[in-house]
């Protein structure tokens, strides 16, 4: 169980990074989303002792983040998205560092590495230097460690970044397997969507919506996604770069699509299109 009760993060100049932000969660997996800025990043820094709150309280597993730093690290792994694997180890060698520095002997560590090398698909490239590997298998290695050190509560920020479609279904289907409770942040909806019993929505600091992916998405429910060149008479429409958007009934989508437009199904991306642009209408 984590929860934050009315935390706040302002820095020097003033900025205020997080604006009271409270949640609870007790979910297997959940994503936090949002867009560049909204506070993410600060708030997982936040909740694995790596940076304090300028108020509010947090608590993981009833250890309080300020208060029982040390305990909190003890059953917590965080990898941050600047994390960057040691380039002169070959990836085996690395986990097993990893684990021994959180404790565990040598002879054990070694198979427990090899496990986990496998679950993220790097096992061919076991014995290459990390330094001769590409930027997506270098963050293999990061969520490896994640997944062989049997923590309660894992800290993945943009976990697949630089991963290549089929590695980063890999990736998924690793963090999946992992034991412990799993709060990620990342900017692809279709991750959040794949992965999340429970997705946290923040804008500007704060958190603006919390619930499974089908509550979130509740309101656009029985319509599609239309993208056009033109905006469709009739319906609330939205303008990204020279595209318009708009949302139809499923049954009535053709009768209002074009040779040129394209339909989609709902995702997580949408509630960001409603947010995050200017309404035109």
């Amino acid at each position: 169980m984590i929860e934050v009760n009315q935390i706040k993060k302002v820095y020097k100049d003033g900025n205020f990074a997080l604006k009271g932000v409270s949640f609870k969660i007790d979910k297997k997996i959940t994503s936090i989303i949002g867009q560049n800025g909204a506070g993410k990043t600060t708030l997982i820094r936040i909740l694995s002792t790596q940076l304090l709150p300028s108020s509010g309280k947090a608590s993981i597993n009833g250890y309080d983040v300020v208060k029982n730093p040390y305990k909190v690290r003890e059953i917590t792994v965080s990898i941050p998205q600047e994390a960057r694997p040691m380039l002169w180890y070959n990836s085996i060698d690395l986990v097993r560092m990893y684990l021994c520095a959180r404790g565990m002997n040598m002879i054990k560590a070694k198979p427990v590495a090899e496990a986990a090398i496998k679950r993220v698909g790097l096992w061919d490239s076991r014995y290459k230097l990390a330094g001769d590997l590409s930027g997506g298998q270098k963050r293999k290695i990061l969520v490896a460690m994640a997944l062989a050190s049997d923590a309660d509560v894992i800290f993945l920020d943009e976990p697949t970044t630089g991963l290549d479609p089929l590695s980063r279904i890999e990736v998924w289907s690793a963090i999946k397997a992992i034991k412990g409770q799993v709060i990620l942040t990342t900017h692809y909806m279709e991750e959040a969507q794949a992965l999340s019993d429970d997705v946290i929505m923040m804008e500007k600091g704060k958190v603006i919506s919390q619930g499974s992916v089908g509550e979130l998405l509740k309101s656009f429910y029985g319509l599609v996604r239309v993208e056009s060149k033109r905006r469709i008479k009739g319906r609330t429409s939205y303008k990204v770069g020279n595209t318009w958007i708009s949302y139809v009934e499923k049954k009535k989508a053709e009768s209002f699509v074009l040779k040129d437009d394209i339909i989609k199904p709902i995702s997580l991306d949408d509630i960001f299109i409603k947010k995050g642009v200017n309404l035109e209408s």
